[in-house]
């Protein structure tokens, strides 16, 4: 995945946001849409957590240090995970506590004309942040399904601007439909329903993408290149047996770790040159792989 893909969709996502949250605010307190505050809450929120994403993808870039051989890349998932926990917090705990108050101490709704007419405009702006999401993790997704790929992925910031995009539809999609039963029926208790809805939407959000980035942290194995690089061990005729293999995800980076059995009686400098034709190989057809680690033994 191109760094550059996923900086141009944070983007996206950051004028998307900042836009919608200054105009969902103002409807807000002119109106007085509980479901509209909390989705103003909520874009606000996804703003300062794409400003989270730029700070952790422009540290995951830092040159490798003595102290740290490997580099920094993980370090956007650690900022990954304090977009989650800021997402379940400031955009899902606050947004069901509002609806709470509002169920519990009624506000008349207003100007119900001008709170529909900013959802519609929001609804479009995160379409179109959701469709460059979409269009940057393409290439990485292929074939898989959109649900597999959020499983699988090593984009960290991707997912979460993905899952982001995906929940503020739907909160968009229930806003509408929660302003249009309290017009309908004079009842506010829908509107503060739509709030408290909203609410658990992206504590339900945060809880997935939180997982996900949390598997990443720990030190996730990208399974695809294992099995290819496994299969292309098991076909080269100096390998007898591939004991071991672990190929894991360090940001855009991939660590491989290889102990594999070679021909009995090989010489030293014949089997030092059959490994580093292998690890260059394995380079080349992964990208990715920037570290490989080959070990020598005949029992795991």
């Amino acid at each position: 995945m191109s760094h550059s893909n996923s900086t141009t969709a944070v983007f996206y996502a950051l004028a998307a946001n900042l836009g919608v949250a200054i105009a969902k605010t103002a409807a807000a307190f002119w109106t007085g849409s509980g479901s509209l505050l909390a989705e103003s809450i909520h874009s606000f929120a996804d703003s300062g957590n794409q400003i989270l994403l730029l700070i952790g993808m422009k540290r995951s870039q830092k040159q490798p240090t003595a102290r740290h051989p490997m580099g920094y890349e993980r370090e956007a998932y650690v900022w990954s995970m304090m977009v989650a926990i800021t997402l379940f917090t400031v955009g899902g705990v606050f947004s069901v506590y509002e609806g709470w108050l509002r169920y519990t101490t009624p506000h008349e709704v207003e100007n119900a004309g001008v709170a529909f007419l900013i959802l519609l405009v929001a609804a479009g702006l995160e379409w179109l942040s959701l469709k460059g999401a979409l269009a940057a993790l393409q290439a990485e997704k292929g074939e898989r399904t959109l649900w597999q790929w959020f499983q699988e992925t090593h984009s960290s910031e991707l997912m979460v601007v993905t899952g982001e995009d995906l929940a503020a539809l739907a909160g968009l999609v229930i806003a509408l439909v929660m302003l249009s039963l309290t017009i309908i029926t004079g009842n506010t208790a829908f509107d503060a329903a739509g709030s408290m809805l909203i609410g658990l939407l992206l504590i339900g959000v945060a809880a997935l993408v939180g997982r996900e980035v949390h598997s990443l942290i720990v030190g996730e194995s990208a399974d695809s290149i294992r099995d290819s690089i496994k299969d292309y061990l098991e076909q080269q005729p100096c390998v007898v047996r591939v004991l071991n293999l672990w190929a894991i995800n360090h940001g855009n980076s991939v660590m491989v770790t290889i102990k594999a059995e070679l021909t009995p009686d090989m010489a030293v400098a014949d089997a030092v040159r059959e490994i580093n034709a292998m690890e260059s190989r394995i380079k080349e057809i992964h990208p990715r792989v920037q570290w490989t680690f080959f070990e020598l033994d005949n029992a795991d």
